[in-house]
């Protein structure tokens, strides 16, 4: 290791839809803002405070493309990158600079497909007959796994 680390953590809502741009070769890259949210107390009003951070998030090829499938704006993700600042000449002459996160891992946390379904299948279900919410198929107190909890 050189002595140095650049690795940024993150979990959080996108912020909108994935917007995608494809290059010469089979290559692309995936664009999207990430917000998190820190919440606190104000502790002279005693008013809960939101304060939401936002984030320019950048995937690359294959993992853009699961991205874009599966994600649209206010699902949640977990993100593993690096901070990667980039600077830019407008048309106007001028120098434009970003700062973005390079995503190297993701996991989805809830997408707005999966929740949907869910619900779906929940309404389905309820509608259909009420449902034995007891897990335990033994349900008389006999039943001893051995777990200490």
């Amino acid at each position: 290791m050189n002595g140095t680390l650049n690795k940024v953590l993150l979990i959080g809502h996108l912020g909108d839809e994935i917007k995608m741009h494809y290059f010469e070769g089979g290559n692309c890259i995936g664009r999207f803002p990430l917000a998190t949210n820190e919440v606190y107390i104000n502790k002279t009003t005693g008013e809960k405070i939101t304060s939401t951070e936002w984030h320019n998030i950048v995937v690359r090829n294959k993992a853009a493309e699961i991205c874009e499938k599966y994600l649209s704006k206010g699902d949640k993700i977990y993100i593993e990158g690096r901070i990667k600042s980039r600077q830019w000449q407008a048309e106007d002459g001028s120098t434009k600079y970003t700062t973005e996160i390079q995503v190297t891992e993701f996991t989805f946390l809830t997408t707005k497909k999966d929740s949907e379904a869910t619900k779906q299948n929940f309404k389905t279900d309820v509608s259909e007959s009420p449902k034995n919410t007891n897990f335990d198929s033994t349900n008389d107190g006999s039943h001893n796994d051995d777990l200490p909890f």
